[in-house]
């Protein structure tokens, strides 16, 4: 019999780290895999990033809307989510759930296949970042069965929140391998594919705290006088991910493109994004691109504010920046001195997580699990 296994996706971000596993279990006739697509991907103004789902040749796509372009609210989507699962698992049989990450869609992934009694997989469980995004990571972890965690770190952190060593399995993280991949795009068909021009630049990318709305506002006025203020400066700009508030971040984009130096997309295949990335001075904002991505290519991130406070701190990073002056001053040094090619970090695997996520799917004992959790003390 196969075994019915059901991803979620709703970012990019998240997208990016489970493609490489869908591709691979798709093309194995043991496993029938299907696709619940939600979220950012179905909406215009991140530019419809299902499309890149289709491109990517994923079969068995299942698109659900939980949102709209206005008014999102988390607790209304999530509430839509879980109903919208939970009415795809009444008519479909599954015997695997996997989810990735800390966002809202995952939970509810996490919650539907716990109150339906089907075992969850959760990938990258166990890490630290910042703000709320932890504590909805943790509550995946406690709702999942099995563990596909990054690094040792994850892991130890999995144990001491009761999970038993038995279920988590270290795997790196899931991005590698498609960073580790020889024939990424070129620069220059990178440029042409999303007509950029420049070829000294920064990368901007900053997502909304959704707990403090405060900080928010004080990153909103810190992009807008970096670009006012270095008109001789090129931005590529990624819009943010779509998260309450992040709505105030589109307005002020759209009132930067007038400048000449500044590039904003809505969003970008995660492939041609690393092409950028690594051709680029350094990138600065909140993003976990700067302590996961930047860092694996020995490039420069200028880390503010608080959503990654919590993450490992690599020596690409220069962290914890709030005052603007400050702020500037890096910003120019790092945009005027010779890029320099920094240690490449990687603490998060060898680049081949499908290929070891696809070996433990085809033994026979992982899939018989008991599906009553129970809390492991510390020895």
């Amino acid at each position: 019999m196969k075994k019915k296994i059901l991803f979620i996706t709703a970012t990019r971000a998240d997208f990016s780290k489970l493609k490489s596993l869908i591709q691979i279990l798709q093309k194995n006739k043991k496993f029938d895999v299907k696709v619940f697509v939600t979220g950012m991907h179905l909406l215009n103004i991140y530019g419809n990033t299902v499309n890149e789902i289709h491109r990517s040749k994923i079969k068995n796509v299942i698109c659900f809307k939980n949102q709209t372009e206005k008014n999102y609210l988390m607790v209304d989507s999530m509430s839509k989510t879980l109903k919208g699962l939970n009415n795809f698992i009444k008519k479909n049989l599954l015997n695997l759930i996997i989810i990735h990450g800390d966002r809202m869609e995952a939970l509810a992934g996490a919650v539907a296949g716990a109150f339906n009694n089907i075992p969850v997989a959760h990938i990258e469980g166990g890490e630290l970042s910042g703000t709320i995004d932890d504590s909805i990571r943790h509550s995946i972890s406690k709702l999942s069965h099995f563990h596909f965690v990054s690094n040792n770190d994850s892991k130890r952190r999995l144990i001491q929140m009761g999970e038993n060593k038995k279920s988590i399995f270290t795997i790196g993280s899931p991005d590698l391998d498609i960073m580790k991949k020889k024939n990424l795009p070129t620069f220059i068909r990178a440029q042409k594919f999303y007509n950029f021009n420049y070829r000294n630049f920064c990368i901007i990318i900053f997502h909304p705290v959704t707990t403090c709305n405060q900080e928010n506002n004080k990153n909103l006025k810190i992009i807008q006088k970096l670009v006012v203020d270095n008109k001789n400066s090129n931005f590529l700009c990624i819009l943010p991910n779509n998260d309450p508030g992040s709505h105030k971040f589109v307005k002020l984009y759209k009132k930067l493109s007038k400048f000449n130096n500044f590039k904003c997309y809505p969003s970008m295949r995660f492939e041609y994004f690393l092409t950028f990335l690594k051709k680029s001075r350094f990138i600065i904002g909140n993003s976990s691109s700067g302590v996961r991505e930047a860092p694996f290519f020995g490039v420069n991130c200028i880390n503010i504010g608080s959503r990654q406070n919590k993450r490992v701190l690599k020596s690409n990073l220069i962290h914890n920046l709030n005052n603007f002056n400050d702020i500037d001053l890096i910003f120019k040094k790092l945009m005027s001195q010779k890029k320099k090619s920094n240690k490449k970090e990687q603490n998060f695997g060898s680049g081949r997580s499908n290929q070891l996520i696809k070996k433990i799917f085809s033994k026979k004992d992982f899939w018989n699990i008991n599906i009553q959790k129970s809390f492991n003390d510390l020895d």
